[in-house]
């Protein structure tokens, strides 16, 4: 009987879960999706269905298999959304509450509570992340203090706060565990230790004892059968945040090499092997851990970069396609979009900015707006690029991915503003390629070498602006910045 030689990946995203069949040469055999929706029940909050996340993943694990042989699955990969965060009761696995999104900023107000008290400090310094509504110590406190207010269930042990990660591997069989790389971006984590850090725990109100298990990225874990016919015997040998299995499945596994992820929100991240005095705005992760050591990162997180013109289609009850097409036919024409719909994330972390479009004009038309909506995305991205340059290494090069990628203008447009070279993967699924890489590697299906061999189609966009051209449009954007954040403008 032959050797089985096929991955399966699977990849719980914001808005679908997606399931791939890779196999020895990294060539995608077979595809699967699941839809995914959302909920805002008020204004700033954003849930998901935590059964419906479940069911996702088994329609499209079902696709992905579908006229497939599922004995030639080797080993599974899963890569997740990352600061999402859920609380369920550990004796029935059922979900107490909704499961509250990494989009939701319903802890606006207890971010600035904390901030005021002084506390950013030593957040920074311990979880190497801001105090900020994205992240997933303010969720769990909100978790708690709605439905065990005294604490008493959770120091019990009798509930389970976890990322999607987590509540996989528990529906799975693993337990109540988490993956390295997701619990960095808790802010419950020392980020150095890998431990819960007791002072974090006591900022944030969560009991210890409600917690999972921190595992490498490479676990061990638990088996898969549970997924929709996966045999029982195939193990999950791999688990990684979506943005750091993209960053993985580009090869990028050395310092100064840094990628863009380009989705409802954006990821700029890149190894470091600096852990202590950065700057800039940039967050320190664990990207992965593959056994006992590992790999750091730097992380600047954009909330808003394909939602802007999501936003825009809405507002002109249009579609983002047309928009993207009609961006190409006019120049900005001085307007410049800030989408700060509940603030902005990296490398500026304020939450008190506000969405604005500065620049308009009697001349100014939908082509114009579309621009600057695209501009916005390119300009954000290399506020953060522009981050790691000056405090970490230099960037020659920036690589690309995610569905907005799909779109050259775009690409060409981030090449010209950044003045580097932007090389866009081809293939539009590096989470889960990521996922299935390490989880191929971790039960010998490539070694290393074999791995880093393995093609990566790209396209690479070179620069046409020149170094005056650059600088007067980024001074530009950081004057629309001003006016976002209640700054003065000279």
């Amino acid at each position: 009987m032959a050797e089985p030689d096929l991955i399966l990946a699977v990849d719980q995203g914001t808005s679908s879960s997606k399931a791939l069949l890779v196999d020895h040469r990294g060539a995608i055999v077979s595809r699967g999706s699941g839809a995914l929706g959302q909920q805002t029940p008020r204004p700033g909050w954003v849930e998901q269905s935590a059964a419906d996340i479940w069911a996702s993943i088994q329609t499209a694990v079902a696709g992905a298999l579908a006229g497939q042989d599922p004995s030639r699955i080797r080993a599974v990969g899963l890569s997740t959304q990352r600061e999402s965060l859920l609380l369920w009761d550990r004796a029935t696995g059922e979900p107490v509450g909704p499961l509250v999104s990494w989009q939701d900023q319903r802890t606006a107000g207890a971010c600035r509570a904390l901030l005021a008290t002084g506390a950013d400090d030593m957040v920074r310094r311990v979880s190497g992340l801001p105090i900020d509504p994205m992240f997933s110590a303010a969720k769990a406190q909100w978790l708690l203090d709605t439905h065990d207010p005294d604490r008493r269930r959770s120091t019990r042990g009798e509930l389970c706060l976890g990322t999607v990660d987590s509540w996989l591997l528990f529906r799975l069989g693993a337990g109540h565990v988490i993956e390295v790389g997701n619990a960095a971006r808790t802010q419950l984590m020392n980020v150095r230790s890998r431990t819960w850090d007791p002072q974090l725990l006591e900022l944030f109100g969560v009991p210890a004892e409600c917690l999972p298990v921190i595992a490498a990225s490479t676990g061990p874990f638990t088996t898969a059968g549970a997924l929709a016919g996966v045999p029982a015997h195939v193990p999950v040998a791999a688990v990684m945040g979506d943005s750091h299995a993209a960053l993985f499945a580009h090869g990028a596994w050395a310092a100064g090499q840094v990628k863009a992820t380009y989705g409802t929100g954006s990821s700029v991240m890149g190894v470091t092997d600096r852990t202590t005095d950065l700057a800039g705005g940039l967050c320190l992760t664990v990207a992965w851990q593959d056994g006992d050591t590992p790999t750091f990162a730097v992380e600047g997180n954009i909330r808003a970069s394909g939602a802007t013109l999501g936003w825009l289609a809405r507002a002109v009850d249009s579609t983002p396609a047309r928009l993207a097409a009609l961006a190409e036919t006019a120049d900005g024409g001085g307007v410049h979009l800030v989408p700060a719909f509940n603030g902005l994330g990296a490398p500026w972390w304020d939450n008190e900015a506000v969405g604005t479009i500065s620049g308009l004009t009697l001349g100014t038309g939908l082509p114009q707006l579309a621009r600057a909506a695209l501009e916005s995305i390119a300009l954000q991205v290399e506020d953060v690029v522009h981050a790691v340059d000056d405090t970490v290494a230099p960037v020659p090069e920036l690589l690309a991915d995610g569905g907005a990628s799909a779109n050259p203008f775009l690409m060409q447009l981030q090449a010209d503003i950044s003045g580097r070279t932007v090389r866009r993967a081809l293939d539009a699924d590096l989470s889960p390629l990521g996922a299935a890489h390490l989880a191929g590697r971790a039960v010998g299906l490539w070694d290393t070498t074999a791995l880093a061999a393995l093609p990566r189609a790209h396209q690479d966009f070179v620069p046409r602006s020149t170094a005056e051209e650059r600088e007067r449009g980024r001074s530009a954007w950081r004057a629309a910045l001003a006016r976002s954040r209640g700054q003065s403008v000279r």
